[in-house]
């Protein structure tokens, strides 16, 4: 495994101060809360890539869930660790470095091996959130990885930041930034902090996971409620926050709301397709 660091490095410290503890963040990881929580049961064993600080391991955790929460950033494991430790819930959540962009192979360490070679499909489920799967130029590659991870009818729940998002094109261009209004609809993705930013549609998500898994649900995550970069508008207007969250929330499953959306929600199934 590659030990260089990441661009994610710098961001640990302050990754809770800046997104989780905000008002937008905290909107928004709920929303994904309440797919995990109805996706992933107490006595499960989860894999979830890009884990960042922990909160969503953390979670799981409180509920029940085995978690093995796995991220390219040493330092956003560090601060993971911390937390982990602090509230008691080693015994839950086992932490690992991995970079999913790397493929297939990196999965392969995370697969327990017996006498008779490697045990497929020992996780119950896998997800990532927030992004993650944006730093992947080939998503076709983590479904290989997941294929052999996760056990046959297990489901895969990936926040993925979506192409089109009206929220964005608005604020920006507002302010005369017209290129970062429409960066998501750039050929290539976009450069950030020597990153490669990809913005894979749900047609697209689709065909990289067949046939190993089938994509049965998506929803949108921030198509009403504002970016997180909107943090200060939010804590202007709570009452408005909440009332587009609510509604958010009931139109969530449209397809309309997911395609539009800072963030869709792609809910897949393992099939039993080898």
């Amino acid at each position: 495994m590659s030990s260089h660091s990441t661009p994610f490095d710098s961001l640990a410290a302050e990754y809770d101060e800046t997104f989780t503890n905000t008002t937008i963040g905290r909107l928004m990881r709920e929303a994904v809360w309440n797919h995990l929580d109805r996706t992933f049961k107490p006595g499960d064993c989860v894999l979830e890539l890009n884990c960042g600080t922990g909160e969503d391991a953390l979670h799981l955790a409180r509920r029940g869930v085995r978690v093995i929460a796995t991220d390219s950033s040493q330092k956003m494991l560090d601060v993971a660790c911390e937390k982990v430790a602090s509230a008691g819930l080693a015994d839950k959540v086992s932490l690992r470095r991995l970079d999913m962009a790397v493929g297939e192979e990196e999965f392969g360490s995370l697969i327990s091996r017996s006498d008779s070679g490697p045990v497929r499909g020992m996780f119950d489920g896998a997800f990532s959130n927030f992004g993650g799967l944006n730093c992947v130029a080939d998503p076709a590659a983590v479904a290989r990885g997941l294929s052999g991870a996760v056990r046959e009818g297990g489901s895969v729940i990936l926040c993925v930041m979506g192409r089109l998002v009206p929220w964005e094109w608005i604020w920006y261009a507002v302010r005369g930034r017209f290129g970062t209004a429409f960066r998501r609809l750039r050929p290539g993705g976009v450069e950030w902090r020597g990153l490669t930013i990809h913005y894979h549609s749900i047609g697209a998500l689709r065909k990289a996971f067949a046939p190993t898994f089938r994509l049965f649900r998506t929803s949108g995550i921030g198509v009403l409620v504002p970016p997180p970069y909107a943090e200060r508008f939010a804590r202007k207007h709570p009452r408005a926050l909440r009332t587009l969250s609510r509604w958010e929330r009931r139109l969530e499953a449209l397809p309309a709301v997911s395609w539009l959306a800072d963030h869709y929600l792609a809910e897949l199934e393992r099939t039993n397709t080898v």
